[in-house]
């Protein structure tokens, strides 16, 4: 027999790749800001203690896995909702600190913190919950729900429950000639304040601001027509092949005359396997409280003309990096009008210039 050599080179690319993204990934999460932004977001956090207590039936005499523990703080809630033992997976040198937050409350019966990537983990038994604060920008940047499906395929039992239960993700047109005036037109005056002509910078900065997905808070009467939810994934049954491509289409009619600047995204989770009790939701829309998740912004290189009942349709197709698995591929085939259809691409990553 021939040997395989050749084909395990490739492999071991892949491999060596992937461990290079989640050490990089998983460093970002060792330090206090992060996680301190996370804590502050009361939305989040208060919208986790709400469904985790609400639970509590649920919950209660349990086993419970929570996937991507950073500092504990969910596995603290399942703990006073009564769990008989929560699992603390967390990758991130914070596992440590996850460990004291633990001990200074006196949890260390019902909770044990393991630091390990889920996939590297073994646990001893099954579990009846998990819960899993996964959720990135645009929903799905940092791939971290591959980590939930893969937990939920080992561990979870047979009628168990998942928190949250169901994501949807949303798409809106906007305005905001503001950004082309704030960071394209600037290159424009710098010759009035400093004598030099740096023009020439200008289809660089619409390249990286146009080519790539901005976080921002989107002001709500900036959107030009209502929003339409464009994907939801049902948590239980979700694959992860099936997140290798989320696809939504979407079709608009404009409020009245304005400049069509580009599409905010933004996403909400609901936990509806709660027993007896109305579902918690979690909403990063821009007509709600903000939350550090912010809105995702797809801006056109060019304001596009548009009035009353202007129809935009198209399609949104959103894919792990290609460069990096964990960052997010975003393409977009629309229509404005009678306009021929228009295809662009927006990159979500640590490294892609903005």
């Amino acid at each position: 027999m021939a040997s395989n050599g050749s084909d395990e080179a490739p492999a071991k690319r892949i491999k060596r790749r992937r461990q290079d993204e989640d050490g990089f990934y998983f460093k970002s999460y060792a330090g206090v800001s992060i996680h301190e932004e996370m804590i502050r977001d009361e939305v989040r956090t208060n919208s986790y203690r709400l469904a985790i207590l609400r639970s509590s039936e649920q919950i209660a005499g349990k086993i419970v896995a929570d996937i991507g523990a950073g500092t504990g703080i969910l596995s603290c809630f399942c703990a006073q909702a009564g769990a008989k033992k929560v699992y603390a997976i967390e990758a991130s040198a914070i596992a440590e600190q996850a460990r004291k937050v633990v001990k200074s409350n006196g949890m260390e019966q019902q909770i044990q913190v393991i630091q390990g990537k889920v996939e590297d983990v073994e646990l001893p038994e099954k579990v009846d919950v998990i819960v899993s604060e996964w959720m990135g920008h645009f929903l799905l940047y940092e791939s971290m729900l591959n980590s939930v499906i893969y937990a939920r395929d080992k561990w979870l039992k047979k009628g168990g429950i998942i928190l949250p239960s169901k994501a949807s993700l949303y798409l809106a047109p906007i305005t905001n000639e503001e950004i082309y005036k704030e960071r394209i037109d600037f290159w424009s005056e710098v010759k009035s304040k400093y004598r030099l002509n740096m023009d020439c910078m200008i289809p660089y900065a619409k390249e990286c601001i146009f080519g790539s997905v901005q976080i921002e808070d989107v002001i709500g009467s900036d959107l030009i027509a209502h929003e339409r939810e464009v994907a939801t994934i049902d948590i239980s049954t979700i694959t992860e092949q099936e997140l290798q491509s989320i696809q939504g289409s979407f079709d608009f009619k404009c409020f009245g005359i304005s400049k069509f600047c580009g599409f905010a995204a933004w996403f909400t989770v609901t936990f509806d396997d709660i027993q007896d009790r109305d579902p918690v939701t979690i909403s990063t829309s821009p007509y709600k409280h903000p939350t550090h998740w912010k809105q995702s912004v797809l801006y056109l290189p060019e304001p596009v003309s548009v009035e009353q009942d202007t129809e935009m349709k198209g399609l949104i197709t959103l894919s792990p990096g290609m460069t990096n698995s964990r960052y997010l591929d975003v393409a977009l085939q629309y229509t404005v009008g009678e306009m021929p259809q228009i295809s662009r691409h927006y990159t979500m990553s640590d490294d892609y210039p903005s």
